[in-house]
């Protein structure tokens, strides 16, 4: 499966697909039905032990009772806070305890950015505009696979109180 030539014609993110952390490709389609967070992270981050932890969290809290899904991207292109190799970042996530959807390492931001993020950044521009700023920036999807929300880095997961209104 092929992502859309042109991200912006995309209907949802299920007409994308997305390498997982081991190098499969993962058709965006499989989430349908369910409320996915997106979010891009590093292992190197101030904000990485406060997002993680929250992320796991809210993936105990809401996974299995109401099929959330979150799908974490790790990107190099803040501070390089996120140099390590897949399988380096596989051991990180790991020591977290980590049971949440790890995507390969990616770019959200330039004309090398993932499709996937250059639609959701389309139907989400940031405050600033339509680029990422930082580590950390989520998305909420709902059930129908269409971008609803997003947060900036600083919001921490456990504080988007609006994510339970789409279970």
């Amino acid at each position: 499966m092929t992502n859309p030539e042109d991200p912006k014609t995309a209907e949802s993110i299920y007409d994308f697909t997305a390498k997982d952390i081991k190098g499969n490709d993962v058709p965006l389609a499989n989430y349908k039905g369910h409320v996915c967070l997106i979010v891009n992270v590093a292992s190197k981050c101030g904000l990485t032990s406060s997002n993680y932890e929250a992320l796991n969290e809210l993936y105990d809290k809401y996974g299995e009772s109401q099929g959330l899904k979150i799908l974490a991207f790790p990107c190099n292109q803040f501070g390089h806070q996120e140099s390590g190799t897949n399988d380096q970042i596989c051991e990180f996530v790991s020591k977290k305890n980590v049971k949440f959807d790890l995507f390969d390492k990616i770019n959200v931001n330039g004309n090398d950015a993932h499709p996937l993020w250059k639609y959701l950044k389309n139907k989400q521009s940031g405050s600033l505009g339509d680029f990422i700023k930082w580590n950390f920036t989520k998305f909420i999807v709902d059930k129908e696979g269409h971008v609803v929300e997003r947060h900036g880095p600083t919001t921490n997961p456990k504080d988007i109180k609006s994510l339970e209104k789409y279970f």
